[in-house]
Formats: C-alpha cells, sequence, structure tokens
C-alpha cells in the first residue's frame, strides 16, 4: 500500500508517518501531479493520495481515497474521479482561525501597534494629556455567515468579550454562543452588523453572495472579515466600498487567484484591495499554525488506519459506490 503525498503535503510525511499502524509506503510528488496525469500510472486501485486539490482533463484511474489535507473542496474536480475513489477531508482549523479573526478585531477597535509606536520619553507628556480613546469589541453586534465549525469557534471566543453574535445558516441550529437565523434574513443583520464575518463554504449558491448591493446594505462604520473563500465576496464591489469608505474596513486572509506549480508572479486580486488603508490583508494564514499540520496528519493517519482495518472513515465526504452506507459527518 502506497500513499501519495502531492504538493504541500510532501512537506508533511514526519507529521504522518509516526501515527499510521501499518507500513504504508509514502511517496512524495510534485505539485503537478495534482492537475496532470504525469504519474497516475504509479498509483494503484489500493493506494490513498493526499493533496489539496484535483483534476484531470480526462477520468482518474481508480484509487482507493483521496484525502483533502484542508476542509475546502472547491478545487476538487469530483467528476474527474472514478467512481471508486472515496473522497474525504479534514478540520482541526478553527481554532486558530477564530484565534486570528478575534485578534484582527481587537486590533481594529484598540489599535495596540500604533499606541506602542507612538510611545516614546520626548513625547510623553503630550502623548498622556491628549491620549485618543480608542474602541472596545463589548457591546458589538458580530454577523457570521455559516455556523459550521469556524463559524462556532468564533462565535465562542466573541461572547467571552460581549458581542452579540447572530449567525446565518439555514442547517445550524441557535447554542449558546450564537442565536441562529435563515439565510433569508442576512440583509435586515446586515444594516446593523458592527462586524460581518465570512464562514461559509463556496458553493454555487454562496458564490458572489456579498455583492455591492450587500455591501451597500452595511453601515459606514462596519468591518468585513473573510477567512473563507474569497469570491464569497465581489472583488470589484469591495474595492469600491472601501474606497469610497462606505464601510469601515475589510480584513481578508482569502484571495481570488493563487501561484500555481511555477511560482509565477501573480496578483492576488483585480483590485489592488491592498493598497487601500482600511483593507488589512493577509496571505491566507489564519489556520497556519505550527500545531496544524501535526493535528491534522494525525487525523490523515487514523483515516489510513481505520481503512487498512475496515473501519468506517472519517469526514468521508464522498463514499464508494462499493459501501454507499457511509456517510460524512454532519
Amino acid at each position: 500500500m502506497k500513499v501519495f503525498l502531492v504538493g504541500e503535503a510532501s512537506e508533511h510525511a514526519d507529521d504522518l508517518r509516526p501515527h499510521l499502524h501499518d507500513p504504508w509506503e509514502i511517496v512524495e510528488l510534485p505539485w503537478s501531479a495534482a492537475d496532470s496525469a504525469l504519474f497516475d500510472d504509479r498509483i494503484d486501485a489500493d493506494d490513498v493520495v493526499v493533496s489539496l486539490r484535483f483534476t484531470r482533463e480526462t477520468v482518474a484511474p481508480p484509487f482507493r481515497l483521496l484525502h483533502v489535507p484542508g476542509a475546502g473542496l472547491d478545487r476538487v474536480d469530483f467528476a474527474a474521479l472514478s467512481p471508486e475513489t472515496m473522497v474525504a477531508n479534514v478540520f482541526e482549523h478553527e481554532v486558530p482561525i477564530a484565534e486570528f479573526v478575534l485578534a484582527r478585531l481587537l486590533e481594529w477597535e484598540i489599535r495596540a501597534a500604533a499606541l506602542q509606536e507612538s510611545f516614546g520619553p520626548e513625547a510623553w507628556p503630550s502623548l498622556y494629556r491628549r491620549r485618543v480613546p480608542h474602541g472596545e469589541l463589548y457591546g458589538k453586534t458580530l454577523v457570521l455567515i455559516g455556523y459550521g465549525r469556524i463559524g462556532r469557534a468564533i462565535a465562542v471566543r466573541a461572547k467571552a468579550f460581549g458581542v452579540e453574535v447572530v449567525a446565518v445558516d439555514d442547517y445550524a441550529e441557535t447554542d449558546a454562543a450564537a442565536h441562529v437565523r435563515p439565510t433569508t434574513d442576512l440583509a435586515d443583520l446586515q444594516r446593523r452588523a458592527d462586524y460581518v464575518v465570512v464562514a461559509c463554504p463556496l458553493t454555487a449558491s454562496t458564490a458572489g453572495l456579498v455583492d455591492a448591493a450587500a455591501l451597500a446594505r452595511m453601515p459606514a462604520h462596519a468591518v468585513l472579515v473573510n477567512v473563507s473563500r474569497a469570491p464569497i465576496v465581489d472583488g470589484h464591489a469591495l474595492y469600491e466600498a472601501l474606497r469610497d469608505n462606505a464601510i469601515g474596513g475589510a480584513i481578508l486572509d482569502v484571495w481570488y487567484r493563487y501561484p500555481g506549480v511555477d511560482d509565477q508572479e501573480l496578483a492576488p486580486a483585480d483590485d489592488p484591495l491592498w493598497e487601500l488603508p482600511n483593507a488589512w490583508c493577509t496571505p491566507h494564514s489564519s489556520a497556519w499554525t505550527t500545531q496544524l499540520p501535526r493535528r491534522r496528519y494525525a487525523v490523515i493517519a487514523d483515516n489510513l488506519n481505520r481503512l487498512v482495518a475496515g473501519e468506517e472513515l472519517g469526514n468521508l465526504v464522498r463514499p464508494d459506490r462499493v459501501d454507499s452506507s457511509r456517510r460524512s459527518p454532519s
């Protein structure tokens, strides 16, 4: 049995190997293996491929399992997979993303970095006498678009700061951290939101969900946070809203274009959002902690152990046609 680690996954063989019960042969492949059939003749029917994306011009030969080492499935072309190939994903990223969101919102309100930068003995008397008030999270309203693992982790932490949290989700239920309402209520909620956080998956129905009209409904001081997928927000409409100060700002960690295998120069969006002072931009790093790969590859290893033992896999999003009773956990 072989497990093929493709692209970025090939950097984590040492995170995977200690958790495996059986002597899997670990094969590292370049990013090109995700999008071409160049290495397909090396992959057998009982093997596993670990890759963030998978596309082919024709249907790939059957292999046992495609394990995505992340949660998002929008870069997997399911039609390119043999019907015999199962697909699973992995989470473990909700805690660092939630910490990132709260850290960014706290900094948006407090501006502690600017206070620290301005401090010094020469300016001390005037700094003290002319202290500029800063904001606070307490009492603000946060609207979450999506209430899955990430949304719930954000809600728990925001509530601890005294934030009112309302989530829109057609499948989740109200809990101690957030009041959940249907997505049809989003327009009304945006009108009273201090922060709108995008935490839903990218699907045909969510692409462009936050468009010019949605941004226009937000108060002039409100902040949009996107830690999910960039195309859920209309990029040009967002640029215009920020440029014209129609909304207070945006915190953006996800982008419209990503580098390919050759690391060519590539702008992350059509409009230079990163040039605007009210856009805080980071390189899709909100979840990327030192601990995250260790947790994720331990989960992947557990699934490989289950595969060998004939047990049900966790986080299964597409079962094989032989065992159609398997379903992805909610």
